[in-house]
């Protein structure tokens, strides 16, 4: 029997979001229904009220979750009722060219639900809800494919290890897995936001020196030193490129730049300051998700050859959620990796508002919704 619960939708464009009944459906072959514990506040989730990622209103926002599973559809073996899970928005098809040719963290079929969530009562009665990313978590239960709940320690504290399925992930990733960051090289991170100081801690857990953020907000300078970075820079008061160079060149004589550079921005501007900021056959990563309209900045095409290495975006940090959260869970567990630090605040749902200002104005690296 469906059931009748609350969550925080976004209607139209720009508008503030409310809370209402939401009906969730039983779950259907494939599929969970998930007893939400916390859910992350995501830049992702503005992107959504904001119009950013497409037009489908009215969205069921929250998407950084863990819970515990409450039902389960036909066919679903790999989790079970009472089951604890962090929710990912990459539930692997096997089917897909990614997959087939053995590379499942770029799957480019990966499932949803196929039932839909609707409103239950008063304003916009039976319609449909469009989940952010699949999943929509800003709820008391979701109903998502089973393939988007993962196992993780039940031990482990859901507000924080909720973050990892999606902004704590990407930046990890975006370092680790994408820009392949390792002892012996440099990393520099630009935007010092959630994904961004998430990148830093990335860097930090991989070994590398020096690990430089920068960023036009002396409060994020601060968390991402306490999270990894050896260096800091205010890119308000000096040009980043260069001394981005000045320090690597410190480390590697001769040195043109960092070997990783990390756009967590998302801009034209940043991704050219990231462009120039490497050394020859350096990486640049672009993990900051940029608006449909921007455009890549001008850049000769001679810079682009002359400088060699690789230009690349990073999907959620390239994981494997089956692989990639356990471990991380894991390390978190073990004192190696502080997820904690990433918790600025919990909330209730009907804060969620007033956790978008606070997350536009910087005083956040994430408010996460505590659900009762």
């Amino acid at each position: 029997m469906s059931q009748i619960v609350q969550g925080v939708i976004a209607r139209a464009k720009g508008a503030p979001v409310e809370t209402v009944n939401i009906v969730v459906p039983d779950p259907g072959p494939g599929e969970a229904v998930v007893k939400i514990a916390t859910c992350g506040v995501c830049h992702t989730d503005l992107h959504y009220r904001e119009g950013g990622i497409n037009d489908e209103f009215p969205f069921l926002l929250g998407h950084e979750a863990a819970g515990i599973v409450e039902s389960v559809g036909e066919g679903v073996t790999e989790i079970a009722p009472g089951d604890f899970v962090v929710l990912n928005w990459r539930a692997v098809c096997g089917q897909c060219r990614a997959c087939l040719r053995g590379e499942p963290k770029y799957c480019f079929d990966s499932a949803n639900a196929e039932q839909k969530m609707t409103i239950a009562d008063g304003e916009g009665a039976g319609t449909e809800l469009s989940p952010a990313l699949g999943i929509g978590a800003f709820i008391e239960k979701t109903l998502v494919a089973a393939g988007q709940c993962t196992k993780v320690d039940p031990e482990a504290d859901p507000a924080a290890v909720g973050l990892l399925g999606c902004g704590v992930m990407a930046g990890l990733g975006a370092a680790i897995n994408t820009g392949e960051a390792d002892r012996g090289k440099s990393v520099a991170v630009i935007g010092c936001g959630g994904v961004g100081v998430a990148a830093i801690a990335g860097a930090a857990l991989a070994g590398s020196m020096p690990i430089i953020a920068v960023d036009i907000d002396p409060k994020k300078l601060v968390a991402a030193s306490k999270l990894g970075a050896t260096h800091t820079i205010d890119s308000s008061k000096v040009d980043p490129v260069e001394a981005i160079a000045e320090i690597c060149d410190r480390y590697y004589p001769g040195a043109e730049g960092a070997d990783v550079v990390v756009d967590a921005v998302g801009r034209p501007e940043t991704w050219k300051q990231a462009f120039y900021a490497r050394d020859l056959a350096g990486t640049v990563v672009l993990v900051g998700v940029p608006n449909p309209d921007m455009k890549i900045p001008d850049i000769p095409l001679i810079d682009v050859f002359g400088r060699g290495g690789q230009l690349k975006s990073s999907w959620y940090g390239d994981c494997l959620p089956s692989k990639d959260f356990p471990m991380l869970v894991d390390l978190y567990r073990d004192g190696r990796l502080d997820l904690d630090a990433f918790v600025t605040e919990k909330i209730g749902m009907d804060d969620v508002e007033e956790a978008f200002e606070k997350m536009h104005r910087g005083d956040v690296l994430r408010s996460v919704v505590v659900v009762e």
